[in-house]
């Protein structure tokens, strides 16, 4: 009954006092696990009168004499009593008449709630909801999850501005090495951003060489086992690091956690750190290139900028040469890096300086571009969720890694529907 009535698991026209007056919940009060009334400060119209005060609940309204409350003065601020069963009216000290509802739990609810949010971590249990639900339902709670998620990710690179402030490039630099890992290596992407500062590798930003042999070496691909010996190019890279490293000061990251295996060639960290070495050339000042760009086509383009010399035709550091060029990135890929780069700066940006124009075109973009497409995307449309654009995709990803794997069924608006529905006794 606490659960029920503390996350508002009741239907509004359900409502009625024992004597037929109309209850509202306005606050539920918040839930006390010292002694006193059970909910403290709730906000409650019954019939035309707007009460503010604690409520007290029992299975019996009797349990009301039986627990005492009627001589103890804590209970004289009770505005309403909820019940399962009507047995007997309570008074205050004075003798005035509490009003009393009755609030019938279904006596299965607790196993159907272990069925739904136990879970919700491992599969879809409430999948079998999202077609009965109404479209203008799941159309407000897709809009409400992809600018959760949007926002989140705008804070997450405003944050890294912590320790630099205004240095918006740093943020993208940071961000923009955690979002090359695509999942499997965003968190070695993110550490090794974070280990090798973007003022040391402006100094060599006009040499790729540099550039290169701080990210490898710093990643602690140098000098490693299963990287090939007699290649000049990885000796050179070595050569260079052992300068530069005692230079700045500098160590590899201490256990990384790089993944590699069941990789695709093209997905390899030593790819991506190389790309990301591509990117901090020429003196790199990302936020003011990315804050100009008119469209998402123009900022894919960008991500896809071919690369040149070693990695024109290797995809692993030491690796046999490839016979053709390699594809520096498939448009699919780009397309998240603007997802999980461009338009969290975008958002950002126009939050930090009161634009509006940056806001609206951070979700503009997102609309306009094709949806991601992933085992949760895929689930969740095979279970009958729309998924048109990128800001859907990212909506249903909210959704999954936000709620149904942290078992926060109570908080999803499907999952509150369904316990809803659950709590009730017919």
């Amino acid at each position: 009954m606490h659960y029920v009535w503390q996350h508002r698991l009741l239907l509004s026209d359900d409502l009625v006092t024992v004597d037929g007056q109309r209850v509202s919940i306005i606050d539920p009060g918040r839930l006390n696990t010292d002694a006193g009334p059970d909910f403290f400060n709730a906000k409650i119209r019954i019939g035309s009168k707007l009460w503010a005060g604690d409520v007290e609940m029992h299975v019996r309204a009797s349990d009301w004499h039986r627990h005492g409350h009627d001589g103890d003065p804590a209970y004289n601020s009770v505005i309403l009593h909820v019940v399962d069963c009507d047995d007997t009216p309570i008074k205050r000290g004075d003798g005035e008449i509490i009003p009393q509802m009755v609030m019938r739990c279904a006596p299965d609810f607790s196993v159907k709630y272990d069925r739904l949010v136990g879970r919700s971590d491992i599969d879809l249990p409430c999948a079998y909801s999202f077609r009965e639900t109404s479209s203008l339902h799941v159309t407000s709670w897709m809009a409400a999850l992809g600018y959760e998620r949007l926002y989140d990710k705008a804070a997450r690179l405003t944050a890294l501005m912590d320790d630099h402030p205004g240095d918006w490039d740093h943020a993208v630099y940071v961000t923009l090495a955690r979002a090359l890992g695509f999942g499997l290596n965003s968190l070695p992407m993110e550490r090794l951003a974070l280990a090798t500062p973007l003022a040391f590798m402006r100094k060599h930003s006009d040499s790729s060489v540099a550039l290169e042999a701080l990210l490898f070496g710093q990643g602690g691909f140098l000098n490693k086992e299963g990287v090939r010996g007699d290649d000049p190019y990885v000796d050179q890279l070595s050569r260079r690091y052992a300068f530069l490293s005692h230079k700045f000061s500098l160590r590899p990251l201490d256990s990384p956690g790089w993944k590699m295996s069941r990789t695709r060639p093209q997905n390899l960290p030593h790819r991506r750190l190389a790309v990301l070495a591509a990117f901090l050339a020429d003196n790199f000042r990302p936020s003011a290139r990315l804050l100009t760009m008119e469209t998402p086509a123009e900022a894919i383009d960008y991500f896809r900028a071919p690369l040149s010399g070693y990695w024109a035709n290797h995809y692993t550091l030491g690796g046999a040469a490839s016979e053709r060029a390699c594809e520096t990135m498939s448009e699919a890929s780009a397309r998240i890096l603007v997802i999980n780069v461009v338009a969290p700066l975008l958002m950002a940006w126009g939050l930090s300086h009161g634009s509006d124009q940056h806001t609206v075109r951070a979700r503009d973009w997102l609309e306009e571009m094709a949806p991601e497409r992933n085992s949760i995307v895929g689930a969740f449309v095979s279970a009958g969720l729309p998924c048109r654009n990128a800001f859907d995709s990212q909506a249903l990803i909210q959704l999954r890694r936000e709620y149904c794997e942290k078992h926060k069924c109570i908080y999803c608006r499907f999952g509150h529907r369904i316990l809803s529905s659950h709590a009730r006794r017919l």
